[in-house]
């Protein structure tokens, strides 16, 4: 097949598409971000307090300052819901194109919830908030450490908030050094710093690269990382059993094992010694301060593993999958329209398989010799290969059901649905037998397509089992991709 892949070679990364060098983004220290999806990674607070640059440590020191007069605000006197959004909410920095949205890069905000919980834990817990005496610092991640439903995301969204001038500042330098000045615009940006004087956010003005009617920001390396900060509630909580050990003052000690062990049931269960731990913190909030002093003295360790994490992340997202996505425009008709939604999406499923199985594409889903095992990262590839269609993608789509990994549409009348599952998703079964149904009843369609990617003979043994118990062998929509690397000739040598 010959294909004019010059024409039709997919732009995916930030490089691709400002025409600049890859080595330029490397020497300034920027991740090269994808504009089609966010890729998985967020900004570490931490790695700002740890590290050796002042200008980080600068940042790390001005959030702090804007914490501490939140702490002012909260526990002199109630915030009305004015100030409050004013104060305590930010939307989300969705151009950095960095997070934890699969489907192009808008996720979820610094709304109410989240506000109110920090509110409520300046002015009930953490009232001495700045002015701690056991760490060496205060850490925003100290407050997000009790509240269910404060996570990750939301420190990432306020940290990336509470630097925004610095990012912005960063990307600008860098355009106007490499960028053509035709890729680029002048922007107007708000709540970029805040005026402790008028108490007010103010905005400013930039010249940054522009795409779709709005700008890119660019981030440096060394704040990212992947999965959870250094400081997060995980680990707090199991690693429970070590934080009184830490504590000097014996009369102290003393309450907090004392009272662990009265809200610990006989016999316990893990979930059981969790929740003693949640409420153990709860009563003694200074155990976190101790907890924080433990992260703060191994810190080292945090910059270390979050340096590997960015290095495996750029392998996999930046070289494997975007080379994945020129691979079948190469040797594929993929990046061609068919007319229906169920004609489309199968046919670049069955191109997938095609290019894995046939043409050496199964090699870009390890990763040091490892299959990709994560139905994440699995999505983001899939995402990734349907750059330039004119088809609505849109993946964790929930019509009150539950999310469906993709749905593919052209108008309300043509949708379908494509699940993308690993073949050792515990939950695969109950998947294939009920979940897809209940999916295709939820979005009005009778059209959808499971596809189940194995790496081993035994997973595939296994997804094989499943479909005869089910009375699904041989279905059209039930794809099964052979990702296996001990069955297949490399592509230089066949």
């Amino acid at each position: 097949m010959s294909n004019d892949t010059e024409n039709t070679q997919p732009k995916i990364l930030f490089s691709d598409h400002f025409n600049v060098d890859k080595k330029a983004l490397d020497k300034y220290g920027a991740f090269d971000i994808s504009l089609v999806a966010d890729f998985p990674l967020f900004i570490d607070p931490f790695l700002l307090f740890n590290s050796k640059k002042p200008e980080y440590q600068q940042l790390h020191d001005g959030m702090i300052a804007y914490l501490r007069f939140l702490r002012d605000k909260s526990i002199s006197q109630p915030i009305d819901k004015g100030l409050l959004a004013a104060w305590y909410r930010f939307k989300e920095v969705k151009q950095n194109w960095l997070g934890f949205s699969v489907d192009g890069n808008s996720g979820s905000a610094l709304g109410a919830d989240f506000a109110k919980a920090l509110n409520e834990n300046f002015a009930k817990i953490f009232t001495d908030y700045g002015q701690e005496k056991v760490t060496r610092s205060s850490h925003l991640e100290k407050l997000c450490l009790i509240k269910d439903g404060v996570g990750k995301d939301n420190i990432s969204d306020f940290t990336t908030n509470l630097t925004l001038d610095f990012l912005l500042q960063y990307t600008q330098a860098f355009a106007k050094k490499y960028l053509d000045p035709m890729l680029c615009q002048e922007f107007r940006i708000p709540r970029v710093r805040f005026n402790y004087q008028t108490e007010s956010w103010e905005e400013g003005t930039y010249i940054l690269p522009s795409y779709q009617n709005d700008f890119v920001i660019l981030t440096p390396k060394d704040l990212l990382t992947k999965d959870e900060t250094w400081i997060n509630k995980n680990d707090l909580v199991e690693d429970f059993y070590n934080i009184p050990n830490a504590i000097s003052n014996d009369e102290l000690r003393a309450k907090v094992n004392n009272y662990f062990r009265s809200v610990l049931p006989k016999d316990p269960k893990k979930k059981d010694e969790k929740e003693a731990a949640v409420k153990t913190i709860l009563a003694f909030p200074e155990l976190i301060d101790y907890y924080i002093k433990h992260k703060e003295d191994n810190g080292d360790r945090a910059t270390s593993i979050s340096e590997q994490k960015v290095t495996h992340s750029e392998l996999m997202y930046v070289d494997q999958f975007t080379a994945f996505a020129k691979l079948l425009a190469e040797k594929t008709d993929f990046y061609k329209t068919p007319c229906d939604s169920y004609d489309e999406a199968m046919q670049r499923v069955q191109y997938l398989k095609s290019v894995i199985e046939n043409n050496d594409g199964y090699r870009f889903f390890y990763v040091d010799n490892e299959p990709i095992r994560r139905e994440e990262d699995l999505k983001i590839a899939y995402r990734l290969t349907w750059r330039g269609s004119t088809f609505d993608f849109n993946t964790e789509v929930n019509n009150g059901r539950g999310p469906v990994d993709v749905k593919v549409s052209k108008g309300s009348a043509d949708k379908s649905l494509v699940e993308l599952k690993l073949a050792t998703n515990t939950q695969l079964e109950r998947n294939l037998q009920n979940q897809v149904g209940v999916y295709e009843e939820a979005n009005d369609t009778k059209k959808s397509i499971k596809v189940i990617i194995y790496f081993t003979f035994q997973e595939l043994r296994r997804v094989q089992g499943i479909l005869k118990r089910l009375g699904l062998e041989g279905i059209e929509n039930i794809v099964l991709i052979d990702a296996r690397k001990d069955n297949k000739p490399s592509a230089s040598k066949a």
